[in-house]
Parts: structure tokens; sequence; C-alpha cells
């Protein structure tokens, strides 16, 4: 898919390594390390599935903390992916890289992360049709954050100085595009899965006992 004057867009999907204590530690309490890091690497495959399914443009896959660590190699991912490392800092420093990035090289970016099975490929579509006409697109989570955050150009504000891991993530990065006079779509608020009571909003066709083996209390 190209928008204006055949710019590319690019899916970039922030990432960690789905390893016990690493990934999805807030879910420990109910599904504990190993069961987390589980959870956490079937959210990434279906992610990426999602992502390269959408056939938007370019996929790529943006690990923390190394590109080379075993278990990227265990995980059922596509040969087209691209691969990258975040850089260091908090998330909006590791956001606004990848924003940076991919911006300078003309290109459009879709910045996704993988907490959220409701994330498919129809959504990202629409995402992508959206900036043909405006600036920026995101979609909002229920508990304040953001799931997808779309830019046809790099804006640096919507990264600094966001209390990143609150109720006000998605509000403050409204209210700096709006400040810097872009165009924004935002679209319907799904569900992210990152404490025990996020469970809930797994979606039905994922079985209790996942592929590799876990299962999570559900009283």
């Amino acid at each position: 898919m190209r928008f204006r004057d055949d710019t590319v867009i690019r899916i970039v999907i922030l990432a960690k390594a789905p390893l016990p204590g690493m990934a999805k530690t807030r879910l420990i309490p109910a599904l504990g390390s190993e069961g987390s890091a589980c959870l956490a690497a079937k959210l990434l495959e279906h992610t990426v599935e999602q992502a390269v399914k959408a056939d938007i443009g370019p996929v790529e896959l943006c690990v923390a903390p190394d590109r080379m660590l075993p278990i990227w190699s265990e995980l059922a991912l596509p040969s087209s992916l691209e691969w990258s490392e975040q850089k260091e800092g908090d998330l909006g420093e590791r956001l606004a890289d990848a924003a940076r990035r991919t911006t300078d090289k003309g290109e459009a970016v879709l910045l996704i992360g993988t907490d959220c099975p409701d994330m498919n490929a129809d959504k990202l579509r629409a995402a992508a049709l959206s900036l043909e006409k405006n600036d920026a697109c995101m979609v909002p989570v229920s508990d304040g954050g953001y799931a997808l955050l779309g830019l046809s150009n790099y804006l640096p504000t919507v990264f600094l100085d966001i209390p990143w891991s609150t109720a006000s993530v998605a509000s403050l990065t409204r209210q700096r595009i709006v400040e810097a006079g872009w165009t924004l779509v935002e679209m319907t608020p799904l569900h992210d899965i990152d404490e025990p009571q996020d469970l809930q909003y797994l979606p039905e066709d994922w079985p209790v006992n996942l592929h590799r083996g876990f299962k999570y209390n559900q009283s």
C-alpha cells in the first residue's frame, strides 16, 4: 500500500524477548514467569502474523534487548521480516528512534507493540488508509495508552515527557498532535493485555492451554 506520492508505509513492531522474568511481568501473579513468557510469545507471533497479512508495506520487528538471543529463532516468524534493535532509553526514546529513522527514509510509520490481540490486519489497513489524508492516526486502549500510533512525518513532541504506563498517555499524545496543527484520526479503542484482569480480553478462540502449554487462573 502506498499513499501521498507513493510514500511507503512501514509497520514497526516494538517487542521484548519473550523470556521468563522479562516479558509480561505484571501477569506473573496470575500466570507465573513461564506462563507470562509463553503468552508474550503468542501475542508476538499473532502481531507479526497480522502485520504481514495486512500487506501494507515492510514489516520490521524492533527487538530488545538483543537480536542474537536464541529465543528469536524458536518463534514462528516469517522470513520476510526486517529486524532491528531498540535503542537504549525509556519507551519514548525507543519509539522516537524508530519513528525518526523510518521517516528519515521518506516512509510513513505505524508503530505498534505486541500487547493487543485485537490488533488485526483489517485494523492495520484502516490505520494506513487514514494516513492518506491525515497526518497521524491512533488506536487508543482502555487503560489510557495506545496500541498504535501512525505518523506521516516525525513529530518529536509525541514522545517527549510522556508519563508512560499511565492513563494519560493517549490524551497527552492527542494533545501534542493537535498542538502541532496536525490532523488526527482516532480509531475505536481496543484492550491491551497487561494486568491479570486483562486476561478476560484474550480472544475466545485462543485456548487456555496455548501452544507452549501454559495455563492461567481464570478465577
